[in-house]
């Protein structure tokens, strides 16, 4: 190799060390997160790349009825140009298993993975729907069970769509497989969620 080349070498990898750190600095700006969870939250925002400008908070939460995690929009930002919209994914603390409570850091990491990106996948969900629209979607989540069914099942879509299903089907997998997880919340999953036949069609049909 000449030294000219040598040189040209040097400079792209200077180059591509630049474009690597000003992205991280980036995407950091716009996504706050605990540490505890920051391998599983990255990991899944990499296969997100069109919410790397997204504002998203992801925050601990001492419980979320009937869930695990959960994304919604800020309300006062939905009010604001859809660029500027903000927008929170709550974790719960603790995970049931058995009536025995585990903390949800210590649920496996590709597990925690796969739940952040359906969380992920309903933000995207949301930034393709205009403020109105957004609200009646609110509203209808909090009293149509049908739509209920029709979000969630969107939302694993996305996240599929997005090449996630690895970890998409490990968490429907690890829920439905566990033996000592309660059956309702196994019913749930099942009534509202893919199951993991319907993913790989999806998959096949990218």
């Amino acid at each position: 190799m000449s030294q000219k080349q040598s040189h040209n070498l040097f400079i792209l990898v200077i180059l591509q060390i630049i474009i690597h750190f000003s992205y991280s600095m980036k995407a950091q700006e716009h996504h706050i997160y605990p540490d505890s969870l920051k391998d599983e939250i990255q990991l899944a925002l990499d296969y997100f790349p069109q919410l790397t400008d997204v504002k998203i908070t992801f925050k601990f939460k001492s419980d979320i009825k009937k869930s695990t995690m959960q994304a919604q929009p800020d309300f006062k930002s939905l009010f604001k140009a859809r660029s500027k919209r903000e927008y929170y994914i709550f974790i719960s603390e603790k995970f049931k298993i058995s009536d025995k409570e585990f903390k949800t850091v210590n649920v496996p990491s590709d597990i925690i993975t796969g739940w952040i990106g359906h969380e992920l996948g309903h933000i995207l969900d949301y930034e393709n729907r205009g403020t109105f629209n957004l609200i009646w979607f609110g509203i209808r989540y909090l009293y149509m069970e049908k739509h209920i069914v029709e979000a969630e099942r969107s939302a694993d879509t996305f996240a599929v769509n997005q090449g996630m299903e690895e970890y998409i089907l490990k968490t429907k997998n690890f829920i439905l497989n566990h033996a000592d997880i309660d059956e309702n919340y196994k019913k749930r999953i099942k009534r509202y969620y893919l199951s993991p036949e319907e993913i790989m069609q999806i998959v096949q049909e990218r």
